[in-house]
């Protein structure tokens, strides 16, 4: 595993109509590897992890609701102070700074496009147990 300097910051997450099976193609056709897989009641993947060398990439079972099919998650160091930025130049935001039982501060906003960006402490690389 990647020591904390050498993991990517920025980590995209996905949603796939058909997660098990993109997932499996993702591994297959571009050699990513499952770090954390956690399935849901309905056969989908409620949340996974997938590695490519120091960088990951997130991906679930597509739902209908706010958040769309792409969002993307940035480890900051200090959540308020980013979240102040973001807000002075006109960020939509649509999660107030918060802290997580499972660890970690995050705020999440909107880009001009309305693509909704993460912001936060937690290291998704430090939870995770490996995957079936």
């Amino acid at each position: 595993m990647p020591t904390r300097d050498q993991r990517a910051d920025i980590i995209p997450s996905l949603r796939y109509h058909d997660a098990p099976a993109a997932l499996d193609w993702l591994c297959a056709a571009f050699g990513f590897e499952r770090r954390f897989v956690v399935p849901d009641a309905e056969g989908g993947i409620a949340h996974a992890r997938l590695t490519f060398g120091n960088a990951m990439v997130m991906l679930a079972t597509a739902r209908d609701d706010e958040f769309g099919p792409v969002q993307m998650l940035v480890r900051v160091a200090d959540v308020d102070t980013h979240h102040a930025r973001a807000a002075a130049a006109g960020a939509q935001v649509v999660l107030e700074p918060h802290d997580f039982a499972f660890g970690g501060r995050l705020y999440a906003c909107r880009d001009p496009e309305g693509n909704l960006w993460n912001f936060g402490t937690h290291d998704p690389w430090e939870d995770e147990q490996p995957a079936a």
